[in-house]
């Protein structure tokens, strides 16, 4: 085998670094400036095949493809999330100062497992989970918390936590007892919630829908049905789900009716606040999560409502020695004794072991931006869907699911002619997917379907809005 060390030599060569990373900051800023200005399509109309054939599994054995001209290609492939007609699923356009932290992040490759691997970032956590359990009305002396790579591992993370202390035993070490513990939830709860239970050992079974109104919020009447129903059918009921941002409408739960129940029923409530929990950064939206200082724990996406590089999640918990709870084992060569004492040592706590940067990611933007800032972004985005939803209001045959808590809106136009009102939907939506000229998704709500826009790229406009209405009527 030839010998290596000069081509690895020239691979770390910091000047040539240098000038290859002024490169790809150019080419990104072109590509960025390109997208505000809303040339090209918003997502490239290629199928699943097409696109396998186009990046194809042959690989050379010496140095190969130029690496701005790859980039290049990858760029021309991919959804582009700046492009302000980009009004999909609840991923942001990351506010380019912190996608830099994150390249930062990975450059300097700290995982968090441990504060000796990871002093900055692990510290910087800890400081996010204090500022938020401030927001939520948590006591920060008594809160703690950490991040982890999405919503879904972040509402795992919870529940196994409300699993240990509503067991009655020893879950970790001594295993599962079936057809002993239920999840209640809303009808409109993230489908990582029930994929949780599965992966608990409780079975999808144990989770249990709670009715909602129209509004598509989930109903305390039928929470304390269901509470009392699981008791008389000898279940312990170890969490209740609350949304605050519900996937499908954006619908926020009636929380602080939703504690009465739990606290009635002595019962753990974790809130979903993956989409939502960026509003706490807002005086004026905060009111919105009235009951939330009552929750147990919560989920809040950075990169969803804070501008964040996917995926950066806090998990939550109002009374931090909880959060010891779930994973708290033996590891000699890792962790001290007593787990409260290295509370630094994140990894007694998470579902990771090796994790990324992520504090660093999150805690600069709020140091350099301010938490102002994002209290700005949060209320323009909800404020241009509210006007969205009047403008569609105002015009014939247009139908709202609801009025919209936050930034997400479902609506649907049936002009006389659509005979069969689905299907126009969905013919609707592939138009526009296989032109390029918007991204929207689709959803079901109340048996029919739905057209869903999620505003959350800062560079959206009325303007844009109005034109995706327009461009839905054009089409015959």
């Amino acid at each position: 085998m030839s010998e290596p060390r000069p081509a690895l030599e020239t691979a770390y060569d910091p000047e040539a670094f240098r000038a290859l990373a002024h490169q790809v900051a150019d080419q990104l800023a072109d590509h960025l400036a390109s997208a505000r200005r809303r040339e090209g399509p918003v997502l490239p109309p290629a199928s699943p095949s097409e696109a396998l054939a186009a990046w194809p599994d042959l690989f050379p054995e010496g140095p190969g493809a130029k690496p701005l001209d790859l980039l290049q290609r990858v760029i021309q492939a991919s959804n582009h999330l700046h492009h302000p007609r980009y009004v999909g699923h609840q991923v942001t356009a990351p506010l380019p100062w912190s996608a830099l932290l994150d390249f930062a992040g990975a450059f300097l490759n700290n995982g968090s497992a441990i504060f000796e691997m990871g002093p900055a970032s692990t510290v910087m956590e800890r400081a996010v989970a204090r500022l938020f359990a401030r927001r939520a009305g948590f006591d920060p002396e008594r809160a703690d918390g950490f991040l982890t790579h999405g919503g879904s591992a972040g509402n795992l993370t919870a529940l196994l936590a409300a699993r240990q202390r509503a067991a009655g035993w020893d879950v970790w070490e001594e295993g599962m007892e079936p057809g002993k513990l239920c999840i209640l939830v809303s009808e409109q709860a993230h489908y990582s919630v029930r994929r949780s239970a599965q992966v608990m050992g409780l079975g999808g079974q144990a989770v249990r829908p709670v009715a909602c109104d129209g509004a598509f919020r989930m109903k305390p009447a039928a929470l304390a049905e269901a509470l009392r129903v699981a008791q008389a059918e000898g279940l312990t009921v170890m969490a209740v789900v609350a949304s605050a941002g519900a996937t499908a409408t954006g619908a926020f739960d009636p929380l602080d009716p939703i504690a009465d129940c739990c606290a009635e029923a002595g019962v753990w409530l974790h809130v979903d606040a993956a989409h939502g929990g960026g509003l706490l950064l807002s005086d004026r939206l905060r009111p919105r999560f009235r009951g939330l200082e009552r929750a147990d724990s919560l989920v809040i996406d950075a990169h969803k409502m804070m501008l964040a590089p996917a995926l950066a999640t806090l998990v939550l918990f109002r009374e931090g020695d909880r959060s010891f709870e779930t994973f708290s084992q033996s590891a000699s060569y890792l962790f001290g004794a007593d787990p409260r004492e290295t509370w630094f040592d994140l990894a007694q706590r998470t579902l990771e072991c090796t994790k990324r940067s992520l504090g660093l990611q999150v805690y600069a933007s709020l140091q350099v931006m301010g938490t102002a800032f994002f209290g700005a972004y949060a209320e323009r985005m909800v404020d241009l869907t509210r006007s969205f939803a009047d403008h569609l209001k105002a015009r014939p045959h247009w139908e709202l699911a609801t009025e919209p808590d936050c930034n997400i809106l479902c609506f649907r136009f049936a002009p006389p002619a659509a005979t069969d009102a689905d299907a126009h939907q969905e013919k609707v939506r592939a138009a526009l997917l296989r032109e390029g000229s918007f991204y929207l998704v689709k959803t079901r709500l109340a048996g029919k379907t739905w057209l869903r826009t999620t505003v959350i790229n800062p560079g959206t406009t009325e303007a844009d809005l109005q034109a995706l209405a327009e461009r839905i009527e054009a089409e015959p």
